[in-house]
């Protein structure tokens, strides 16, 4: 009976020290807004109209997530991460990048290993512009900011299917990045690939990034995942051969970003410029002018300077000027988006805040995409007012 005992109370403490070894974590966050855009088109017997709306992941996407680490022994680690999107306002899935709502783990979707390496993981994953974007607006303001370029620019957030992921540790402020996307098409290694290196430095209120990400043009339109949606098209008189046959293993898009961040006591101020080569891109003369969008450009140049401050713990206020300049024909000239953005961010809690936002996107010579509920259908100006609140967990 005592050995019993014994032996019972010895695989307690064994079971006990594998459940501290080894962690699983269930995080999310909820995220919605009620939106006011002007000048949308699709207004009943046709032209623009004012559009109201609740909108799902405003600042940060809604999601729900999963992940876990174990405990290998020597400082190694395994780990993994799923992480779901869904719009909350219709609690449906949230949308792969550029195909369907199917992928159930469409934000995230890794395993790997960590140690005194550095990080490697294997799997669904965005490049590191994701990471370097916490010196952008889109720390802020996040979505509000997309369609005037930075969801172009990957600093976003765009996935690289059937990637392998390598990130050092912080080497006395340095961390260092490479990601490399398999096009896994038999016989042309080259379709559908993609790769990129990226960097960060941090240094008390400093934070600098740099990130370069080139993809390939694939065979199938599963290869799209490497491309942002903006950039597949998506007007009728557009032409993008990232599928085109004609055209597999040629680079489809260059992106380079380059971010600096300083925080002047309750002040953060920061400046980057984004650059996107996308040089498959053609556009026909039928139909030229409806066809001058930001992801049927050639070549984009994206400029961003921003501030928020603190007025106190609780309460920020924001402000971002985003401008690009867009050659959507080859020809030099230049379509313009402008984009200023004021806002407000006051957190009740540590994992709950209310939002505000004001924001006018005016275009040059180019479709306006509009800052939310639709594009203006032309050269103009729109003006969209968001309050929200988001919820972590």
């Amino acid at each position: 009976m005592k050995k019993s005992l014994l032996a019972l109370a010895v695989l307690g403490a064994f079971a006990g020290a594998a459940q501290a070894q080894s962690s699983v974590t269930i995080y999310g966050i909820v995220d919605t807004g009620i939106a006011y855009s002007s000048k949308v088109t699709g207004a009943p017997g046709g032209g623009t109209g004012s559009k109201f709306g609740v909108n799902s992941g405003v600042i940060q996407g809604s999601r729900i997530g999963f992940k876990g680490v174990e405990d290998l022994g020597g400082g190694l680690s395994a780990v993994f991460n799923l992480e779901a999107g869904f719009t909350n306002d219709d609690g449906g899935l949230q949308g792969s990048d550029n195909v369907t709502s199917s992928n159930l783990f469409r934000r995230k979707s890794v395993v790997g290993l960590a140690g005194g390496f550095g990080t490697v993981l294997l799997g669904r994953q965005t490049d590191f512009a994701d990471t370097i974007s916490a010196y952008t607006s889109v720390n802020d303001f996040g979505g509000v900011v997309n369609n005037s370029g930075s969801g172009l620019s990957r600093l976003q957030g765009v996935r690289t299917n059937n990637s392998i992921n390598y990130t050092t540790t912080n080497l006395s402020g340095f961390t260092g990045n490479l990601i490399y996307g398999f096009g896994e098409t038999a016989g042309k290694t080259s379709a559908g690939q993609s790769f990129g290196i990226g960097g960060k430095y941090d240094n008390g209120p400093l934070g600098l990034g740099i990130n370069y990400y080139q993809s390939k043009a694939g065979a199938t339109p599963s290869d799209v995942s490497l491309i942002p949606i903006t950039a597949v098209g998506a007007t009728p008189a557009a032409t993008n051969v990232y599928t085109n046959a004609a055209n597999v293993g040629s680079s489809a898009q260059k992106v380079l970003n380059v971010v600096a961040s300083y925080q002047f006591g309750p002040a953060r101020v920061y400046a980057n410029y984004s650059r996107v080569k996308q040089d498959l891109n053609t556009i026909g003369t039928a139909g030229f002018t409806s066809a001058r969008t930001l992801g049927a450009s050639k070549k984009a140049d994206m400029y961003e300077v921003g501030t928020s401050y603190a007025l106190s713990p609780s309460l920020k206020l924001l402000a971002a000027v985003d401008h690009t300049r867009a050659d959507i024909d080859g020809s030099g000239t230049k379509g313009k988006l402008t984009q200023i953005s004021l806002g407000a961010d006051y957190w009740l809690s540590k994992r709950t805040d209310l939002y505000a936002f004001v924001s006018n996107m005016r275009a040059t010579d180019m479709i306006n995409p509009g800052v939310t509920g639709g594009s203006t259908g032309s050269d103009a100006s729109q003006t969209a007012i968001i309050t929200g609140i988001r919820h972590k967990f």
